[in-house]
This record gives structure tokens, C-alpha cells and sequence, in this order.
């Protein structure tokens, strides 16, 4: 029987978005599998025809998402050099090998279920990029009270007299938002131990405004039937978002939509359809 708390689905998007940041120029050719390079392959027709339908499409999102995380990870980094940092299910995220190269300072944890950890410790290795600054650690964020839960691993691995920031980028809507609440409330605890204590993270909010709302709507579902997952959108407004955060227990709340941020990212000439939380424990 499958582990209620076994996550392994989501891992097709990973693999999608790994092509898509070595194609932008985000990582090198060692982030990319040959499942990454069948799915953009496969999706590109559809790709295509979301641009002319919605005026995004996924990867658009991906980019916007992940070039806002970057720029306010570098903003926490410029104020505290010394920075810890911990990205939850990282999948084939390049961020913690340019991070750690760009900023000697930090310290970066890379977190996952033990297929994606044992995948993303040799392919680290093979850029000589684990040291005691830069290591990948299994964790199952839906855990409680084990070795690899949340709490463990912020313990074993994070000094309490230092900032951290957790990361989670492409992960929370898969999962029911009373689900990924109980992680959230998790979190916000966990982070008053530290002197500065942030997580930083993705949504995908509802579209009921959206001009395109029925076809982004498909192209959920479709989402869902690929991954073998429960895609959810959440929230039907920035506003909800501030206030469930801050019901949580996290003390300020930024959510920054990319219609209205300078990152360099492509833009979407439907509207963004996707947020980025910065949120204070």
C-alpha cells in the first residue's frame, strides 16, 4: 500500500521544469534527464497553442516564479551574508549549486524524498559541489516526529543564532489546503527559533477573475492527469493569501504577483497566474 505521505508523484514536473531552467540558462547541461527532455518535447504544441490562446504558458509561469524567489533570496543574503537556507523538495532545482558558488557566506540545504536526494547528491558531486556549506538531506515534509521530518531536519542542520529562510518552490499545490496549512503552521513555528526566520514559496491562487479562467482551468486538470496528483489552486485573492498566513502564525506577509515586479522574467499578456509569498515567522 502506497504511504499516505509519499509525495514521489510530483515528481514529472520536476523533471519538466529541470529542461526548463537548463533551456533559460539557469543550469547546466547535469540538470537535465532524459524524462525532462521527453516532456518539454511533448508539451511543446501545447505550449505553442497556450501562447496564442492565453498569452502564457507554463513555462512562463516557472520563469516568473523562480526569478522572483531568486531575487528575494539575493535581498535576504545582501542584509545577512551569513545566511542558512533550507529548499524543501528541491527536486532538480539549480538554485543551491549557483547560490552557494555566488555567496561563500551561506549555508544551503537541499531536502527531498531519498529517490530525488540520492539523484541530486551524485549529480552534486559530479560538479564538486557538496561541502559542509552545500548538502542535500532527505526529508518528508508531511512527517511528524521522525528523523527525516521538518523539525529534524531543521534541528540537526541549522544553527539557532544565525537567519534562516525555507524555500519550497513548485510543491504546495499539490496538496489540499488544509494539508499544506498544517506544513505552514509547521513552519512558522519551527522558524521563531531563529533570529530571522522566512519562507519564501510559490502559489497558484483560484482564476475566477482571470480572463482566461475555463482554459487555464483545462489545462489543470490536464496537470493533474499527468502527474498523477491533485493540482489545487488556492485562494481566491492576494488578499486571503496575507490573511491565512498570517492566521498561521507568521508576523508580515508580502505576496508579489509578477504583473507588478521588475525580475527579467517573460510576461504574461493574460495576467500572471501565479504569486510569490514572502512570509516572517
Amino acid at each position: 500500500m502506497k504511504n499516505k505521505n509519499d509525495t514521489s508523484s510530483i515528481s514529472f514536473t520536476a523533471h519538466y521544469t529541470g529542461y526548463v531552467w537548463h533551456h533559460y540558462g539557469l543550469s547546466g547541461r547535469e540538470f537535465v534527464t532524459a524524462q525532462g527532455h521527453a516532456y518539454y518535447t511533448l508539451l511543446r504544441p501545447f505550449e505553442c497553442a497556450a501562447r496564442q490562446l492565453l498569452g502564457t504558458d507554463i513555462k512562463t509561469t516557472l520563469l516568473q516564479r523562480h526569478y522572483l524567489i531568486d531575487r528575494e533570496l539575493n535581498t535576504l543574503i545582501a542584509a545577512h551574508p551569513d545566511l542558512q537556507v533550507l529548499e524543501l523538495a528541491c527536486g532538480l532545482s539549480p538554485r543551491g549549486h549557483r547560490f552557494t558558488r555566488q555567496h561563500p557566506g551561506i549555508r544551503y540545504i537541499e531536502a527531498d524524498l531519498p529517490g530525488m536526494v540520492a539523484r541530486k547528491q551524485s549529480l552534486l558531486a559530479g560538479l564538486g559541489s557538496i561541502d559542509a556549506r552545500h548538502l542535500v538531506r532527505e526529508c518528508n515534509i508531511l512527517d511528524q516526529d521522525t528523523a527525516d521530518s521538518l523539525e529534524a531536519v531543521i534541528a540537526r542542520e541549522f544553527s539557532t543564532d544565525k537567519p534562516l529562510v525555507v524555500i519550497t518552490e513548485g510543491l504546495v499545490n499539490y496538496f489540499d489546503l488544509p494539508v499544506i496549512s498544517g506544513l505552514w503552521q509547521r513552519l512558522a513555528a519551527a522558524l521563531k527559533h531563529f533570529p530571522s526566520g522566512v519562507y519564501l514559496t510559490d502559489i497558484y491562487p483560484e482564476v475566477n477573475g482571470h480572463r482566461f479562467a475555463g482554459l487555464i482551468r483545462s489545462a489543470n486538470r490536464s496537470l493533474r492527469v499527468a502527474s498523477r496528483s491533485r493540482f489545487t489552486l488556492h485562494f481566491g485573492s492576494d488578499a486571503q493569501m496575507s490573511a491565512h498566513f498570517s492566521q498561521l502564525g507568521f508576523s508580515r506577509v508580502t505576496v508579489f504577483n509578477p504583473d507588478r515586479e521588475d525580475t527579467g522574467a517573460p510576461v504574461a499578456r493574460g495576467g500572471a497566474i501565479v504569486r510569490v509569498i514572502a512570509a516572517t515567522s
